[in-house]
């Protein structure tokens, strides 16, 4: 039987499902998308990844490279269900896309791959939803591959994420021989045809029935450990009826206190429709979720998600079209029509909406009005950027916008031709624009202008959107890593006075400054003072003038962070004495605190993860140590190594070719970010101009 897709029947917000997928880079989360838009009859023809015809990898970038490299938004219909699904990047370099997607999703699905488990990426990205607090549930693609066991990816998922696994499927043959599964919540077996979409639903295999049997059993002894509802049925009939394990299964997934996994073959058609059903059975809907909660005049507010509540709606990412400006937006509370003014309550202006979209990636459908719990696109606003928060007129509110990742790597660019030089501060404004990851500046000594982003192929892939988006061809410097300094041992006790006379109305602050270095990278500002020596609108002018001079450390120039300043006392005048005279202080006064204190350079480090055929571990060790990499780990499996190292960020541009000249091309690797590390005296001054660090 073919299982499609039903017309959505109710507006109700329990039949919404608002999804990310999530993964490492290749684990398949593309495949599954294209795959559930055709099992739903959204498309009509399954397009291919390594042909470049699926639908959500519509950049010819993406097409080029075979990756994901912008979020891309689908919507289908399930079950009766509508579904708002984003497919999400799952390269290292394109992280703020999914953190940007995560802060308006309800619930994921995450993808592993059933060969190698946990990738760093897959825990990235985990952890991200962990921060925002979105329900999973997770599904082993790629089980027709060689190698591939679920029993091993699940035990990945338990030790890497640590979280409670609930497997509730269980495959019918392994790799190649791989031909459906067993539900183990229903206890029916779903095998696909060779080359068709199509499946049979049927009764467990002969074979199957006595470990099928052991794995319910397990799950419910899992679930009934979990879930008292269900303790209390299993206690009493030493077993759980389909419907109790089902709430069960769904009441863990909200309280994330399990995952329930699937698996299956997205390329060979196999698993997508279970998939599907479990998305609509256990991940929340916008009636499932919390009100949200926002700011209004200095006060906490919250506004449940009610078509008939004022209207707010968060826009978390901006593109530029054909067909104009679009503005991504999730909508929260109540209703938007089309026409309707809306407020940034950020800024306070008033903008109208021309047009509200149903996006299908690349592809537009006009509606008329999107109403809570909605994910769409609006064309007409002119200032809206990611984060933006819009709401009606009358009742403002301001939501917490997503958080953006601080760049780490730096390339000068400059256009080829003078005559383009407008053109390309035009295209750089707006990728800018469209991801707050990049951050454009001008260089104050060189006069540069400085593009900064998440890694070397965020960096090409802007410059490539530049050359190939608006025709300016671009010349690029090599790339310069983030560099940070930090405080190592402090000072206690500077005194700083900042007296200011020039006839009028003079400039005076005293202040006393502590400073101390800290564990985590951040920058920390504190009073003790006592008995109103410096009042508190004063004391927060010294903190504003401490983090001006946060901005240029004195090795190299570079920010600084690791440290907590306190101000300890201090004196005022009662003519001379202002806000802009203690902040004058803060800043001059920390400066040279600086000066006298110990201070050390930082660099971005990453965590490399190398695999090589066995032959080729040497070489790829000495590369490592050469690099100043220093291995963390070492394993062999089926003639393959597996390599971790940290490795910093500067040492290496350039390594994948470096890779792959070692190892006849068999060699890969990821990365992820690892935080700081000192860098090396011998490195550092040449980094610092010959500055050692004090």
């Amino acid at each position: 039987m073919r299982a499609n897709g039903r017309p959505l029947t109710t507006t109700s917000l329990t039949a919404v499902r608002n999804l990310g997928i999530l993964a490492h880079v290749d684990a398949g989360k593309t495949t599954i998308t294209e795959r559930i838009l055709f099992a739903t009859g959204a498309i009509h023809k399954r397009g291919e990844v390594h042909h470049g015809t699926t639908v959500t990898d519509y950049d010819p970038q993406e097409r080029d490279r075979g990756i994901t490299i912008f979020a891309a938004a689908v919507s289908c219909t399930w079950g009766g269900h509508h579904v708002n699904l984003i497919d999400t990047p799952g390269h290292v370099d394109f992280s703020d896309e999914v953190e940007r997607s995560l802060r308006v999703l309800d619930g994921a699905v995450a993808v592993f791959d059933a060969v190698a488990g946990v990738e760093p990426q897959s825990e990235t990205v985990w952890r991200q939803a962990d921060r925002h607090g979105v329900p999973r549930i997770a599904f082993v693609n790629k089980l027709d591959r060689a190698g591939a066991d679920l029993d091993t990816a699940v035990a990945s998922i338990r030790r890497r994420l640590g979280v409670v696994p609930l497997v509730v499927q269980l495959p019918i043959g392994r790799e190649d021989d791989f031909t459906g599964v067993v539900d183990l919540v229903a206890m029916r077996a779903l095998r696909w045809r060779a080359g068709s979409a199509d499946f049979e639903s049927g009764p467990v295999p002969e074979p199957l029935r006595e470990e099928a049997g052991r794995r319910r059993r397990l799950l419910e002894e899992t679930v009934a450990e979990l879930h008292a509802e269900a303790l209390e049925e299993f206690c009493a009939d030493s077993a759980l009826s389909d419907g109790t394990l089902a709430r069960a299964l769904r009441e863990l997934t909200l309280r994330g206190d399990g995952v329930v996994v699937l698996c299956g073959s997205a390329y060979r058609n196999r698993g997508i429709e279970p998939l599907l059903d479990a998305v609509v059975a256990y991940l929340p809907a916008p009636a499932d979720m919390p009100p949200v909660r926002g700011t209004a005049d200095g006060a906490e507010q919250e506004r449940a998600p009610d078509p008939a509540e004022p209207f707010a709606a968060l826009a978390f990412k901006v593109t530029a079209t054909a067909t104009g400006r679009l503005t991504y937006l999730r909508v929260y509370a109540g209703t938007l029509r089309k026409g309707a003014t809306v407020l940034d309550a950020a800024t306070g202006r008033t903008e109208r909406v021309g047009r509200i979209l149903r996006v299908q990636a690349d592809r537009h459908e006009d509606r008329e009005e999107a109403v809570a719990g909605d994910i769409v696109a609006v064309i007409g606003l002119k200032s809206a950027r990611a984060g933006t928060t819009l709401c009606a007129p009358g009742a403002p509110l301001v939501l917490e916008p997503p958080t953006v990742a601080e760049p780490v790597v730096s390339v000068a660019v400059e256009a080829r031709r003078n005559v383009d030089t407008g053109r390309l501060a035009s295209a750089l404004a707006r990728l800018a624009e469209e991801d707050p990851s990049l951050v454009v500046r001008s260089d104050p000594e060189t006069g540069q202008t400085v593009l900064s982003g998440l890694g070397e192929l965020h960096l090409e892939v802007a410059v490539e959107k530049i050359r190939r988006g608006h025709g300016v061809e671009v010349v690029v410097g090599r790339p310069q890593v983030s560099y940070r300094e930090t405080v190592v041992r402090g000072v206690t006790g500077l005194v700083h006075r900042h007296v200011k006379q020039d006839g009028g109305a003079g400039q005076f602050a005293h202040i006393v400054l502590d400073v101390e270095p800290l564990d985590e990278p951040v920058f920390e500002f504190r009073s003790t003072v006592v008995g109103g020596r410096v009042p508190q609108e004063y004391a927060r002018a010294v903190e504003a003038g401490c983090r001006d001079a946060l901005a240029e450390g004195p090795l190299g120039g570079y920010p600084v962070t690791g440290l907590r300043v306190t101000l300890t006392d201090g004196a005022t005048h009662s003519k001379d004495s202002s806000e802009m005279a203690f902040r004058a202080a803060g800043r001059f006064g920390l400066r040279e605190a600086l000066r006298l204190s110990t201070v050390e350079l930082l660099e971005p480090v990453v965590e490399v993860t190398v695999s090589v055929p066995e032959d080729g571990v040497g070489g790829v060790l000495g590369d490592l140590a050469a690099r100043r990499g220093r291995v963390s780990g070492q394993t062999a499996e089926a003639g393959t190594a597996v390599i971790t190292a940290a490795v910093p960020l500067a040492e290496l541009f350039g390594y994948a070719s470096r890779l792959r000249g070692r190892t006849q091309g068999r060699g890969v690797f990821t990365t992820r970010p690892a935080g700081l590390a000192p860098v090396p005296a011998s490195v550092a001054a040449s980094v610092t101009g010959g500055l050692p660090a004090r």
